[in-house]
């Protein structure tokens, strides 16, 4: 039997039915729910709720495994990164902490036409980009320059140098770089990872996106970068994804550009915990699930002790398999357009977009987002939101295993922490409050080690 041989149902039939089964009590109070982003959650959704809102994805529908290398000596990062590449790897994430580390050494053996190289500069230094030029990347490369000074603002509190020769720096990386993808990047992770709603990522992703385009034209690449990270709610992570590619496309054709989005993602530390640890596994495995039906370029996965542990192959190994496998195994990495004609999906990212716009309007109304970062206005309302998420987890509204339910009180973790996992107080002046990424389980898991 066919699927057109059934009779179709209106919404408004379904709807009836089931308050026929709900034999007199409400279908709003009952079936319908509000989520921290105030978005009503029906139990169906049907064919005459879809919207306007088509999913966007990459230019290539693989995305690709990616794996941070940290490069304090260059031998050992071109090392572990070629172990990394023959192991599955499709993509390299290094994270270069100061310009005298020699780049032709770093990327020898590595062949760049077929693995993506993303460089993170945790520094601005206009002679780095004559190393990159001298590299001669050609059109078929994939290499990215993650650069992100305002990001660095809102994690630091301070510039690198100040406003003005920051811009310029960066100004520079943009006229100059040649043969790269990319030279900016949108920090959206952070956010997210400091606690603020998905609406909140999405507009501050947006606005912070906008001081680049506003400043930097006619300098502006190929492609912009957003680094996003995902967390536990399924659904509305994959809707999360596709409305920022809808709302990035939708503002840089305001301003008469053609850049594409390109998105790294990565799980999550908000929701990770210290206690039962084994239970990141599962929570990093449905947040890269998100990564990869949000359409996402490149996926790289949080191992589940890189709170505690130092960087070691086992805990790598486990969150490099659980790539391959949903890539090749469970074939994730064959999906084309995977959230079209899913209602709800749709629906979320129509919610979520339309949100996000309202307040990326409002931002801007107000005089921008580096305007706002300085009167405080952006680290008052992720910290408001980040607190009321806090205190659904508090109430058991919401609940981490491990933490709030199936407690093992018999965890001793004290001996095992190779890695300080809390915040750490580091006062010193600023520019601007530092926006700062907290755990939803540090309270606890504080109070337990001091118990051990």
């Amino acid at each position: 039997m066919k699927f057109d041989e059934f009779d179709g149902q209106s919404s408004k039939a379904w709807k009836q039915r089931i308050q026929f089964e709900l034999e007199g009590a409400d279908f709003n109070e009952n079936l319908v729910w509000k989520s921290l982003e105030g978005i009503d959650v029906r139990p169906f959704y049907h064919s005459d709720s879809k919207t306007d809102i088509t999913p966007i994805n990459p230019q290539s529908d693989q995305w690709k495994i990616g794996e941070y290398v940290y490069v304090q000596n260059v031998k050992f990062a071109q090392k572990k990164a070629i172990e990394c590449i023959s192991k599955g790897a499709e993509s390299i994430y290094f994270v270069i902490p100061k310009s005298s580390i020699t780049l032709s050494e770093l990327l020898k053996d590595i062949d760049v036409s077929k693995i993506s190289i993303y460089l993170e500069l945790q520094f601005l230094d206009s002679s780095f980009i004559d190393q990159i030029n001298a590299l001669n990347f050609s059109g078929d490369t994939h290499v990215y320059i993650i650069s992100d000074c305002i990001g660095h603002l809102t994690k630091s509190g301070n510039w690198y140098e100040n406003m003005a020769t920051d811009k310029k720096q960066t100004q520079h990386y943009c006229a100059s770089a040649s043969g790269v993808k990319s030279v900016l990047a949108v920090d959206m992770a952070h956010y997210q990872n400091a606690g603020a709603g998905m609406v909140q990522q999405l507009a501050y992703g947006l606005a912070h996106a906008n001081e680049y385009l506003h400043d930097f034209e006619p300098f502006i690449p190929e492609q912009m970068v957003f680094k996003i990270a995902v967390g536990g709610n399924y659904f509305f992570e994959i809707a999360k994804l596709q409305a920022i590619r809808w709302l990035w496309e939708s503002l840089t054709k305001e301003h008469g550009l053609d850049i594409k989005c390109h998105i790294i993602t990565e799980p999550s530390k908000r929701n990770k915990t210290v206690y039962g640890y084994n239970t990141n596994m599962l929570r990093t495995t449905t947040e890269i699930m998100s990564a990869a039906l949000g359409s996402s370029n490149t996926i790289i996965n949080l191992p589940y002790d890189a709170l505690y542990h130092k960087d070691n192959e086992f805990g790598r190994r486990i969150s490099r398999n659980q790539l391959l496998i949903l890539k090749h195994e469970s074939k994730f990495g064959e999906i084309t357009n995977p959230t079209k004609g899913t209602y709800y999906i749709e629906y979320l990212t129509k919610q979520l977009a339309e949100k996000a716009l309202k307040l990326f309007k409002d931002i801007e109304k107000q005089g921008g987002f580096l305007k706002q970062l300085k009167s405080g206005v952006i680290q008052k309302k992720i910290k408001e939101q980040a607190q009321k998420e806090q205190h659904t987890y508090d109430t058991q509204v919401q609940e981490l295993v491990g933490i709030h339910v199936q407690q093992n009180t018999e965890d001793k973790m004290k001996p095992n922490l190779e890695l300080y996992p809390f915040v750490k107080n580091n006062p010193r002046k600023t520019l601007i409050a530092p926006i700062i990424a907290r755990r939803i389980a540090e309270p606890i898991e504080k109070e337990r080690l001091e118990n051990e």
